[in-house]
């Protein structure tokens, strides 16, 4: 079973060379080095690179050194401005960018990514003509989601953490699955699949099983099929709440999957929707 974790954050420490946009309350450093250390000690063999917007903004300069020097581990993503008259462009070059798979937009994250920017619509296009799926976080702004989806039928979405808003830090919010129902009802899309990311961190139960959250995700599994479905830990942001050994090992462990489920949300959905596998 080839594991390919579908949204991961690796970063340098906060330095004048490189400085932060934000502090979030995230460790002080994990570096591509570092992340493969952690992927390998359980078994990942490559994972999506989501360049961090909280500490990087536009900037993918340090994801795209990591891809470099660790080739058969990481693909890329890149967050997009689109209030920026060029972003068709930018979407262009950035699919010749060697191992990128895909671009970001955040519904949650301010002007510089409101669906009603002309140039949100020029990113979309562009996405399309490229072949590059669009990698959107919707969380508690799951309706907003539903519109891109259906405004741009020929684009592809990757839904970024269930569409379901996660705690940063604990504890876990009183009713974590409120939004299921809308996340379900997206399924019928079919220019659309979702990441089941940090999922470990909407569980009261917590570790080692994550008991309370197989019921909801098994919902999602029927209602998507499991080839819509990517497998993910959203490390680092989920550091607070689970460790990346936590965010692995009940998917591996489960009873709740069988192998042929198993290794189609590990991985193999992830390698048919980004067109990318680790070597």
């Amino acid at each position: 079973m080839t594991i390919i974790d579908s949204q991961i954050h690796a970063y340098e420490a906060n330095t004048p060379a490189r400085p932060w946009n934000t502090v979030p309350n995230w460790p002080p450093h994990v570096t591509g080095d570092e992340m493969v250390q952690a992927m390998d000690a359980v078994g990942v063999d490559g994972a999506i690179f989501v360049s961090a917007f909280s500490l990087y903004r536009f900037d993918a300069s340090y994801a795209v050194e990591v891809q470099k020097q660790h080739p058969n581990k990481f693909a890329l993503v890149k967050p997009v401005d689109t209030t920026k008259g060029n972003v068709g462009e930018v979407v262009d070059e950035w699919k010749n960018q060697p191992g990128a798979v895909g671009i970001r937009v955040m519904l949650t994250h301010g002007p510089e990514f409101s669906p009603d920017n002309p140039g949100m619509s020029v990113a979309m296009h562009a996405a399309a003509k490229n072949d590059l799926p669009v990698n959107m976080l919707c969380w508690g702004e799951i309706d907003k989601g539903i519109a891109m989806v259906d405004s741009y039928p020929n684009t592809r979405f990757v839904i970024d953490h269930i569409g379901i808003l996660q705690p940063r830090t604990p504890p876990v919010p009183e009713n974590p699955w409120a939004d299921l129902d809308a996340v379900l009802s997206l399924a019928s899309r079919k220019n659309v699949v979702i990441k089941i990311s940090g999922a470990c961190t909407l569980s009261k139960e917590g570790a080692p099983n994550f008991s309370d959250i197989w019921d909801p995700l098994a919902q999602i599994f029927d209602t998507w099929g499991m080839d819509r479905c990517l497998w993910g830990t959203d490390w680092t942001r989920a550091h607070a709440v689970v460790s990346y050994e936590d965010g692995v090992k009940p998917f591996i462990e489960t009873t709740r999957l069988s192998d042929s489920d198993r290794e189609m949300l590990m991985g193999g959905a992830a390698a048919k929707a980004y067109g990318w596998s680790p070597k």
